[in-house]
């Protein structure tokens, strides 16, 4: 099976999206070594470049697979930092447009609360990919590395989208910190900020169809002169 890749910067970061539903077939080594090796030029405050990033793949992937939506199912949630998703405004309003997108694509009507929950939970499983990055963010560093870490994922991100691959940040994937910890063998003063899925798109994926768009650039920037 072939993967197209985009050919221009501006190709490949209109290419990358949030993908939810994986194929289970390995991205090879080399080429996941190129991607981090990119995602690594990252800038950062001082070049401390504050991020700790756990690339997890096969047995702890699949213990991981099981672990994470067994702990959120029984509330058992350890998370590292506080997150409510209780938006306000416009932010509200994207934050509901871009759920029923997501619906819409899979077909789950507002009452089919059934369906609902369980595309939620596939958060958790990875939408099937055969690997997730985890982002921590040691101690003791603050809310201004914890932006410096956003600039490595989004490098990681493109790298990605560059090399023809898919991914998804989950702010979800930081609900159940402890258990990632506890498999991985690191100790708490890794800090859980989110995970990342990927690997190659499943296009035949229903959920893969959803599409959300971005406010202009007259919503977000002021040019002054």
């Amino acid at each position: 099976m072939s993967f197209s890749r985009p050919s221009t910067f501006a190709d490949v970061v209109r290419h990358r999206r949030s993908v939810r539903g994986f194929l289970s077939q390995p991205v090879p080594k080399d080429i996941l070594e190129r991607v981090f090796e990119l995602a690594q030029t990252a800038p950062s405050n001082c070049n401390t470049q504050p991020w700790f990033c756990a690339l997890v793949s096969g047995d702890k992937l699949e213990t991981l697979r099981e672990r994470i939506p067994a702990a959120f199912t029984a509330g058992e949630w350890s998370m590292d930092f506080s997150y409510d998703g209780q938006y306000q405004g416009v932010y509200r309003e994207r934050q509901t447009q871009a759920a029923a997108e997501l619906y819409r694509a899979v077909g789950a009507r507002r009452e089919d609360k059934a369906l609902r929950h369980k595309q939620f939970m596939r958060n958790f499983s990875f939408f099937g990919a055969p690997h997730v990055a985890f982002i921590f963010l040691p101690e003791p560093f603050g809310l201004r590395e914890a932006a410096d870490c956003g600039m490595f994922a989004q490098n990681l991100m493109l790298a990605l989208s560059a090399e023809g691959l898919a991914s998804c940040p989950q702010t979800a994937l930081s609900f159940t910190a402890d258990p990632v910890r506890e498999v991985l063998g690191l100790s708490g003063e890794y800090r859980l900020l989110f995970g990342l899925s990927l690997g190659y798109e499943d296009r035949s994926d229903p959920a893969n169809q959803c599409r959300t768009e971005r406010a202009g650039v007259g919503e977000a920037v002021v040019f002054y002169d």
